[in-house]
């Protein structure tokens, strides 16, 4: 019988295979594809609320805990990213709906599968899960903030806000309020626990249906976008390459410890697509398509990175220091 802890070990193989799979079946049988449009939304609230019901929202006090590394963490996601993501933006077309992609899911850090990278690249995973709460709650508040900053009232003119609200009351906030509230319910009940347990299940199953959800009705779409797609796949490969060098000044900066600072550099570096995904699907007509293929042509290049990352974060870019003799 397989465990819940085999599961998530092993997710990172499950996901390289559904991608595969899930390309195949687009490509191949794009009307099949196609018809699995209609259930993403559905996919990815289930996915929502069985990754947000394992944050610990309710020991947020802990998470503030270790203000170094807190402190460390919001500087890399929301001063050093913003700056990088601008300045690599300037190598796109000055096209808002393109920037609009790159934007969404370049700076909304990663709450979910990070943590399992960070745990195989030899990082504190812990400390990630315990800082969820801020990263999760911190990047809802200041995406709106970031876009206008970047993109300005251009944003305002090709979003709609009102289909943009509804996925993010739909997608985000009732499943995340739906956790809060069993988390709470299972410190006074063994019910509420239960069912707290049984979420911790979902995760990587409803990841991997997510994945192949999304990338087997939308990598069909790719080809009419592909002259665009093609532009941002060497921003997204250069922002891969970049972060982790900048997080490591910034383990030095704030002089954190190894486990600490290998979570620093793969939070700065893995980021969110598949929270914002909703969002973007919620876009009118060709818009929606267009910035959807975008993020999910993200997904693909950052999980390739990923495994590139779990070698060379512990193994080069921040080693064991050598006790002197």
């Amino acid at each position: 019988m397989i465990s819940r802890e085999r599961l998530e070990n092993n997710q990172v193989w499950l996901y390289v295979i559904v991608l595969i799979s899930a390309s195949g079946l687009g490509l191949t049988a794009p009307d099949i594809g196609a018809k699995l449009d209609a259930t993403i939304s559905f996919v990815i609230a289930i996915l929502m609320y069985s990754m947000v019901s394992q944050i610990p929202f309710t020991s947020l006090k802990e998470s503030l805990a270790n203000r170094r590394f807190i402190w460390a963490l919001l500087t890399v996601n929301y001063l050093a990213v913003p700056i990088v993501v601008w300045l690599l933006s300037k190598l796109l077309p000055d096209y808002p709906p393109l920037l609009l992609g790159v934007y969404l899911v370049l700076l909304t850090p990663c709450i979910d599968y990070v943590i399992v990278f960070t745990a195989l690249g030899r990082g504190n995973e812990k400390i990630i899960l315990t800082s969820t709460p801020i990263l999760f709650i911190t990047q809802m508040l200041l995406l709106p903030l970031y876009l206008w900053l970047l993109i300005g009232n251009e944003a305002a003119e090709i979003v709609d806000p009102r289909p943009f609200l509804e996925a993010f009351i739909f997608l985000i906030v009732i499943p995340l309020g739906l956790a809060v509230i069993l988390q709470l319910f299972a410190r006074k009940s063994s019910v509420g626990s239960k069912i707290i347990d049984t979420s911790a299940w979902f995760p990587v199953p409803f990841m991997a249906l997510t994945l192949f959800v999304v990338v087997s009705s939308q990598i069909g779409k790719l080809s009419t976008n592909m002259d665009l797609i093609i532009k941002v796949i060497p921003v997204y490969i250069a922002f891969m390459i970049i972060m982790p060098f900048i997080s490591r000044l910034m383990v030095k900066w704030f002089k954190l410890d190894i486990g600490s600072g290998r979570a620093l550099i793969f939070s700065g570096s893995t980021r969110n697509s598949l929270v914002v995904l909703p969002l973007a699907l919620s876009l009118p007509g060709q818009l929606s398509t267009l910035v959807a293929a975008i993020i999910v042509t993200q997904t693909i290049v950052e999980l390739a990175g990923e495994l590139i990352y779990i070698r060379f974060v512990p193994n080069i870019l921040l080693r064991e220091r050598k006790e002197a003799p």
